[in-house]
């Protein structure tokens, strides 16, 4: 081993969140193959290509991620892929869930097959085609004013709750639009009238 590889390895920094276990639930498998991460469960299966600068081990106690690069870039490169795992993990094994509102006079939503309808106040529907791994669910008791979006990917659910925001994003004067649940939109003063003076 050269004097800089030994160097390097002196200088390996764990992240506080990297060297933690990825712990595998009942029913998840992991597998590691051609430099990609597979995981599978009961909610569905995920792959992604390895982080960069770490290597990962399956142990007893569960997924162990290692930087092979000293300094700090390697515990930032071992924090992302720990994350990255974890979030797959709990993805397969629970699934993620977000949900959207629809706010304003006629704004309804309905799916139909593999597409989803909005009404957002314009002259004509807006249609999205729902993604691959992703449910979209109309609650009855909303009467079409609530979207609740299902799956296994954490990133591609969040891709899509953007995307259908930004058909409407929540407007500042009235607050029509469509927004996250539970998302504060600042609403502005409107004009105020000139009566009085």
């Amino acid at each position: 081993m050269s004097t800089d590889q030994i160097s390097t390895v002196q200088d390996l920094r764990l992240s506080r969140v990297g060297k933690r276990p990825v712990v595998l639930p009942k029913g998840v498998t992991f597998a590691l193959k051609d430099g990609r991460l597979e995981v599978k469960g009961p909610k569905g299966e995920l792959v992604r290509p390895v982080t960069p600068n770490v290597s990962i081990k399956v142990e007893d106690t569960g997924v162990h991620v290692s930087p092979t690069v000293g300094g700090r870039d390697g515990a930032r490169f071992q924090g992302l892929a720990r994350a990255l795992l974890q979030g797959m993990v709990d993805g397969v094994a629970n699934g993620y869930t977000k949900t959207l509102q629809l706010v304003g006079t006629g704004y309804r939503a309905e799916v139909k097959v593999t597409t989803l309808h909005l009404a957002l106040g314009f002259s004509h529907p807006v249609v999205f085609p729902i993604p691959l791994g992703i449910k979209i669910e109309i609650p009855a008791e909303s009467k079409g004013t609530m979207l609740v979006i299902r799956g296994s990917d954490k990133e591609k659910i969040g891709q899509t709750a953007a995307k259908i925001r930004g058909f409407r994003p929540p407007e500042p004067y009235g607050g029509k639009g469509v927004r996250y649940l539970g998302e504060k939109v600042r609403e502005k003063a409107g004009k105020a009238g000139k009566g009085g003076k």
